[in-house]
C-alpha cells in the first residue's frame, strides 16, 4: 500500500466570502449584492432562452446597458433598481436583516 502525499500549497489567504471586500473596493456588501441579483438575473433571461434584446425591453433599457450589465458593470445601478428588475422575471427579492 502507498502512502499519499499532501498537497503542499502555495502561500495564500483565505477569503473572507465577498471578492470585493478581500479586494479593497469601497461599499464591498453592496457591490455582492448587486453582484448576487446581475447574477440571477443573468440566470433569469439564460432560463428562458431571451435574446438579450428582447430580455432589455422587458427591463426597460437597452440591450448595449444590458450587455454592459451582465458583463459586471453595475455601478451605475442601484440595489433597488436591479431587484425591481428581477420582478420582470416573476422572481421576487427578499431582505433580510
Amino acid at each position: 500500500m502507498t502512502k499519499k502525499k499532501s498537497a503542499v500549497l502555495p502561500p495564500h489567504e483565505e477569503s473572507s466570502g465577498n471578492v470585493f471586500a478581500d479586494l479593497g473596493f469601497s461599499n464591498p456588501d453592496d457591490r455582492m449584492l448587486k453582484a448576487n441579483i446581475v447574477a440571477e438575473l443573468h440566470r433569469s433571461i439564460k432560463d428562458r432562452g431571451l435574446p438579450q434584446v428582447k430580455a432589455a425591453k422587458l427591463m426597460g433599457i437597452s440591450q448595449p446597458d444590458l450587455s454592459h450589465l451582465l458583463r459586471g458593470d453595475f455601478e451605475n445601478y442601484s440595489a433597488e433598481r436591479l431587484m425591481k428588475m428581477l420582478t420582470v422575471f416573476e422572481q421576487d427579492a427578499e431582505i433580510v436583516v
